[in-house]
Formats: structure tokens, C-alpha cells, sequence
């Protein structure tokens, strides 16, 4: 058998150098494959036409690419170290229980099975109203909320941010504080080293919309630093992220009937304020987001309503229907794996508690399917994974 080694191929032609029959690599180190941004993939003046399974690596998305069916498809990867599929944990909330409302529980679940959730540890204090939660592959953080003065009450309104290690199980610990300070119904989104908090509202009184948007590194600790502004003031807005832009929306105005069905963006590595994305089919406070690397879902929403909404994180565009949720319902913490989307728990009418977890296939239309159940039945509370779209 031959062995061919070639430093240097110049005047081949345009299609470069073709070998008859297979090529077998020996090397133990590896194979560096083309890469580059999305422009740069599309041939505009050379005249080659892009063949079927040619590979490459976009440096935008940061994902391997494949030419399948005239145009170019995301490869499929996953993690080894994801806990089986992808670990979902969800933290705090309302409960049915008035003296318990603004739990510290936190639960868990595999995302790529089915079953009921599984204690995790605590907070580092009882609180709720903050749906969102941020995460890398490693640690997760929980954001803003109201904290519930036991027994009776009052809440109040903190800037308190939790930080978990995902793989493990144990109590939270003091990550750092929000710096646009105490914010209620919060959101939070992330990639693998950049955490956004936005929206929301501080108080009691007056109750004031946020537009502000804040960052911080998920490796380390500390406080929160400006990112720049959403286009509107939003009170708990929904958000999903690719690794490379997160894109947030709906949300209340001036009141849970005075709600907005836009979405914007923001890209994550950068500073700066929302721009226009496109919108949902309709206008709807205290709903709940989440997807993969492509695709983001919005589910439930004020006045209760089952519908799921779709939309493509790369482009802009309005979101279109998707399917129904098991109920109709709303403050359903969400997480994601790159196929499968979950909610957990929420509000349906007569503002009854639920513990249904329920789940879909993030790349299929469809309805909602059983997955298992919370301990407690809960609304309000913070969901994330080590497996979201933005990693």
C-alpha cells in the first residue's frame, strides 16, 4: 500500500485534487476540516456549486455543518458528561401551601427519559417570581425573584442571585447580586460563559417595569454588570438562546392585559440594547420559553391558554404555531435538551397548582406529551439545564 504525502497542491482547477477509491486516515491526533462564517460558506464568484455531503465548521453558530438536500444543516452533537441526556433542574416558586409560598426547594430531572422530578437541595433562601434560569455545561444560577417573610408575609422585592453545580446535588450558594437591582419577575438566559438577566420589575410600590438588561460570567462570582436596554420595559418577558444571540419578548406592559406579543435580540458576546425580531401570534404575559441551538418555543401564557409558538433563533421573523400544551396554563419553569423541550408545574384555571411535567420534540410540531411529575405541585419558579441551546 502507498503512502502519499503532499505539502503543497497548486493548479489543480477549481474542484481541487480528486482521489479514485477510498482514503483511509491513520493519524491518532486529528483532521482540521474547512471552516469559516455563514457568508463565507456560499461560493459567489468562483462558479462551484456547493456538492452534497460536503462538511464544515461555522465559525458564527459554532456548530459543524453538512450539505444535505440543497442547503446546509446543523450536525447533531452531544456531551458525554450530561448526566445521561441532559439534567433539568428546577428551583423555588409558589406552592399550594400559603406558608410555604416562596419555597427553597430544588428538584431535578434527566431530560432524555421520562419520570418524576428528584430533590436536588435548596436555595440559599425561600423565592419565587424570577422564571428563568441561566447555565453552562457546569454550573447553573438563579436570578432575582420575591422573597416570602414567613409566616404571613410580606414579600420583598431582591437582587439575590443562587449558584448550583449541576452534575451534583447539594444546596445553593451566594453567586452575587443583580446591578439593576431588586427585580420580580425577572428573566435570565445564557451560553457557555455569558449570563443574561432581563426585564422584570422592581417595587412594592410602585410596581415599576424594567427594561434593563445585565450580564455576568458564569465561571466566576460577583455582581451583575450593564448590558444595555430592551426596546420596551417588559415584566416577565420569555427568552431562548443560541450561542450566539438571545431572543426575548412578549411579556406584561401596564398590566397582565396590556401585554406584548414582539420579540427582539440581542447578541450575547457583545453590549447593546434589543432590536426588533418579529412577533408572536399574539400578546400574552407570563408565558415560558426555551429551545435548542436553532429553535426556540413559547409556551402558556396570562389568561390561560395552551398554545405553543416556534420561531428560528437565525433569522428574524414572526413566530408561527407549533402545537398544544397539556393544559391550558401559564408560569411553567422551562428547559431544554437539543431535541426535547420541558415545562414544569404552572397555573391553570381557578388558579389551581400543577406538578405535570410535560415535554416535546423541539424539531416536530406537535402536542405536548406526559413526562412525569414535580414533588410539589408549583408555579413561578426557575428552570434551566446543561444542555440548552445556547451551549
Amino acid at each position: 500500500m502507498a503512502n502519499l504525502k503532499v505539502d503543497t497542491v497548486s493548479g489543480i482547477g477549481t474542484e481541487g485534487t480528486v482521489f479514485d477509491g477510498g482514503l483511509k486516515f491513520r493519524s491518532k491526533n486529528y483532521l482540521t476540516l474547512p471552516k469559516g462564517t455563514t457568508t463565507e460558506r456560499t461560493a459567489t464568484s468562483s462558479g462551484i456549486s456547493t456538492e452534497i455531503g460536503s462538511i464544515r465548521y461555522n465559525t458564527d453558530s459554532n456548530k459543524m455543518e453538512c450539505y444535505v438536500n440543497n442547503k446546509w444543516m446543523i450536525v447533531a452533537t452531544s456531551s458525554q458528561n450530561l448526566d445521561g441526556g441532559g439534567r433539568g433542574v428546577i428551583a423555588g416558586g409558589n406552592t399550594p401551601s400559603e406558608s410555604s409560598e416562596g419555597q427553597d426547594a430544588i428538584e431535578y430531572i434527566t431530560i432524555s427519559s421520562q419520570g418524576n422530578a428528584t430533590s436536588f437541595g435548596n436555595l440559599v433562601r425561600n423565592h419565587y417570581s424570577f422564571l428563568g434560569g441561566m447555565a453552562s455545561k457546569v454550573r447553573g444560577i438563579f436570578a432575582g425573584g420575591l422573597f416570602y417573610n414567613m409566616p404571613g408575609g410580606p414579600s420583598t422585592y431582591i437582587d439575590d442571585m443562587d449558584l448550583i453545580t449541576i452534575a451534583s446535588t447539594g444546596n445553593a450558594s451566594d453567586f452575587g447580586n443583580l446591578v439593576q437591582g431588586n427585580r420580580a419577575d425577572v428573566r435570565s438566559a445564557s451560553n457557555e460563559t455569558r449570563g443574561l438577566v432581563y426585564g422584570g420589575a422592581s417595587g412594592p410600590s410602585p410596581v415599576v417595569k424594567s427594561n434593563t438588561i445585565s450580564f455576568t460570567t458564569i465561571a466566576t462570582t460577583g455582581s451583575s454588570v450593564d448590558f444595555g436596554d430592551m426596546t420596551v420595559p417588559r415584566q416577565n418577558p420569555t427568552g431562548s438562546t443560541s450561542p450566539t444571540r438571545l431572543v426575548m419578548g412578549s411579556g406584561e406592559g401596564n398590566s397582565p392585559t396590556d401585554s406584548f406579543k414582539s420579540l427582539e435580540f440581542v447578541t450575547i458576546a457583545t453590549t447593546g440594547n434589543g432590536q426588533d425580531f418579529g412577533d408572536c401570534a399574539f400578546a400574552k404575559s407570563y408565558r415560558s420559553a426555551c429551545g435548542n441551538s436553532t429553535r426556540g418555543l413559547i409556551a402558556g401564557g396570562y389568561g390561560f391558554t395552551n398554545q405553543i409558538e416556534s420561531y428560528e433563533l437565525a433569522t428574524l421573523g414572526n413566530a408561527v404555531n407549533f402545537g398544544d400544551l397539556l393544559n391550558s396554563q401559564n408560569n411553567m419553569p422551562a428547559m431544554s435538551t437539543p431535541t426535547r423541550a420541558v415545562w414544569a408545574g404552572g397555573n391553570v384555571p381557578g388558579n389551581n397548582l400543577i406538578n405535570t411535567i410535560q415535554y416535546v420534540t423541539i424539531q416536530t410540531a406537535g402536542d405536548a406529551i406526559d413526562f412525569g411529575d414535580l414533588i410539589t405541585p408549583m408555579r413561578s419558579g426557575g428552570g434551566l439545564s446543561n444542555s440548552h441551546g445556547g451551549l
